[in-house]
């Protein structure tokens, strides 16, 4: 059975219970960062609301998300979304193009795609360093005024889920990792290790 980390299984609720429920539904087992996450239900469903909102907004596509998440968890440090969103990735594309987001080589994404990689990457590094130039960019990549407030809130978004998981200890599970593939997981040297 996985843990929450540094925190204590969450007392049992209707709401725990479904969180369990909707992974064991959709993987087959609880992930440790539901387990983080299902400490305050309500908490969770506000930030997967809101991200669910941003992405929208952006108009990101599945492989879109791939890249700006792998991207952003990579520069982050984050193993577990990087073993997640690098496994999405080389299913929405192949292994190679989720191993170069991961090694920031960006090999096998198009100009636009990389545009995208690039501001994920400028958020999580120097949020204060984006420019106008960097944002007309990102125009150039397609992504009108509400798209590139959408992209860039997705992508908070997802910077504070990440730490909010490294922070408090969660460890990327055992079936995540026998999932990815073998490019994906020689490139996640960093984070926190995975439970046995």
């Amino acid at each position: 059975m996985g843990t929450g980390g540094f925190l204590a299984e969450p007392e049992p609720s209707d709401a725990v219970e479904a969180k369990y429920a909707a992974d064991r539904a959709d993987d087959g087992y609880v992930m440790n960062l539901t387990r983080v996450w299902a400490q305050a239900p309500a908490v969770d469903d506000a930030w997967t609301a809101f991200a669910g909102a941003a992405a929208e907004a952006a108009g990101l596509t599945f492989r879109q998300k791939g890249i700006v998440v792998t991207a952003l968890a990579a520069a982050m440090g984050d193993a577990y979304c990087s073993l997640a969103w690098g496994t999405r990735l080389a299913r929405a594309s192949d292994a190679p193009t989720a191993r170069a987001v991961l090694d920031g080589t960006d090999e096998g994404l198009d100009d636009d795609e990389r545009t995208i990689a690039a501001w994920a990457r400028q958020l999580v590094r120097d949020p204060n360093g984006t420019t106008a130039a960097d944002v007309d960019a990102l125009r150039r990549a397609g992504f009108d005024d509400r798209a590139i407030l959408g992209l860039t809130a997705y992508i908070a978004a997802r910077i504070a889920f990440s730490t909010v998981n490294d922070v408090l200890g969660a460890i990327s599970d055992a079936e995540l990792r026998a999932a990815a593939p073998p490019a994906v997981l020689d490139a996640v040297t960093y984070g926190r290790a995975a439970t046995a």
